[in-house]
């Protein structure tokens, strides 16, 4: 006795019927969540100044010293300095971001 499957025990008719049916409901699937708006936001920073419309941090130049670290994955606990918590971060998601590095040109 074979394991396969033989297509004449339902009928090659039926399979195209089958097909036809899932292909069509899942185009109307698409269509009715396309047209009814829902998409899946996904908010990268999620404990940071979230009463603010936008977050900017501004530092100034001779605050700067001759390096500084900024944070990039929203995790830092010291935001918006790096704490390499992002190193988590990525081990968690497989994303690959790092910080913003800003240091002054060696002569």
């Amino acid at each position: 006795m074979s394991n396969t499957f033989p297509c004449d025990a339902l009928g090659k008719t039926q399979i195209a019927l089958a097909i036809t049916f899932l292909a069509g409901g899942l185009t109307i699937g698409y269509i009715i969540g396309r047209r009814s708006g829902l998409s899946f936001v996904v908010r990268h920073n999620k404990r940071i100044s979230l009463e603010k419309d936008k977050i900017a941090d501004k530092v100034d130049l001779e605050d700067i010293g001759d390096k500084k670290v900024f944070c990039r994955c929203w995790q830092s606990k010291k935001f918006p300095f790096c704490d390499g918590s992002h190193t988590a971060h990525n081990k968690d998601t497989g994303d690959n971001i790092g910080p913003l590095i800003i240091q002054k040109r060696s002569s």
